[in-house]
């Protein structure tokens, strides 16, 4: 995995803070000093905490989970869903639905509605509905695409969450936090790096700084699948290995067996040859027609004459 260098961090803003008034107590391990009213964050201890956090979501999608990415604000949520779509995850870039963990049930039930009007619309049918009925389904249609049709494949709650501006996505974050998923954020010096479980202390606003950030956790999720293919790959080479192993043993067992040459060698069995030599004795004995003489027996003691 390759690592982040201080010198992009640096070109990316990603070291700029909020006004020293709005800082939040709690960033100030990851404050490095402050300038012009305005608090700069360290960018070795940002660069640290990348790395821990790009292994951890390496992991997780080694292991074939899903990875939810919530970006709502105006200069994230078209970077992070260009992003997003080249690896396949979820992601949310509207407004947040509420219960959207909490009361997973009821949003899959808008997804299969979604569904419905797929399969309606491109069935003969639709068309004898009335004008305004076609029209209420199109726009019904639309607002769903436009709020979940990202998240239309989670059959099943995300392992984990990707949040940009913690502040912003509070409702994300609380509900993530009751149901004990895994958080990693972006979190800048007027937020409480505590809430999340995997903190980047970084700039949040700048869409260069989010872009970055987000490239390296995507980077990350990339290697973790190819990882992944390549396990399953092998598993399943090792697989074939032992099944053409048997394959050869069983041949061997029933005498089918090949030299260096491809000739074909069959073994006797010890076994057949001694019963057939058995059977062979007998038919000899059968064929003299001759008894076998019986032995008698002289009595005890001393003959009288």
């Amino acid at each position: 995995m390759p690592k982040t260098t201080f010198n992009e961090l640096l070109d990316a803003g990603v070291h700029f803070g909020h006004l020293k008034r709005k800082w939040n107590p709690n960033m100030a391990p990851y404050i490095f000093m402050e300038r012009n009213g305005i608090h700069i964050i360290d960018l070795y201890k940002t660069m640290a905490k990348i790395d821990e956090a790009a292994a951890a979501i390496k992991q997780i999608a080694k292991s074939g989970k899903k990875i939810l990415f919530v970006a709502t604000k105006k200069q994230a949520k078209d970077l992070v869903a260009d992003k997003v779509k080249r690896v396949n995850m979820p992601y949310m870039t509207e407004r947040w639905p509420g219960g959207m963990l909490t009361n997973f049930a009821t949003i899959r039930k808008a997804v299969r509605k979604m569904a419905s009007i797929d399969k309606l619309m491109s069935s003969p049918s639709y068309d004898n509905l009335s004008k305004k009925e076609r029209l209420t389904l199109t726009r019904e249609r639309a607002k769903l695409e436009k709020n979940l049709g990202s998240i239309a494949d989670l059959n099943r709650l995300p392992a984990a969450l990707f949040i940009v501006d913690i502040l912003k996505e509070h409702i994300a974050l609380a509900e993530a936090r009751k149901l004990n998923i895994p958080t990693f954020a972006i979190v800048d010096t007027n937020s409480d790096p505590r809430l999340v479980d995997f903190p980047i202390p970084a700039n949040d606003d700048a869409s260069k700084s989010i872009s970055l950030i987000v490239d390296i956790m995507l980077n990350a999720i990339e290697e973790g699948m190819v990882e992944r293919k390549l396990d399953r790959d092998k598993k399943a080479a090792d697989e074939d290995g032992d099944e053409s192993g048997d394959d050869d043993f069983n041949a061997r067992m029933d005498g089918e067996d090949f030299d260096d040459d491809g000739i074909k060698i069959i073994r006797k069995d010890l076994v057949d040859t001694k019963i057939t030599k058995l059977k062979g004795e007998e038919g000899k004995d059968a064929d003299t027609g001759k008894t076998p003489r019986k032995r008698i027996a002289k009595p005890a003691g001393r003959s009288k004459r």
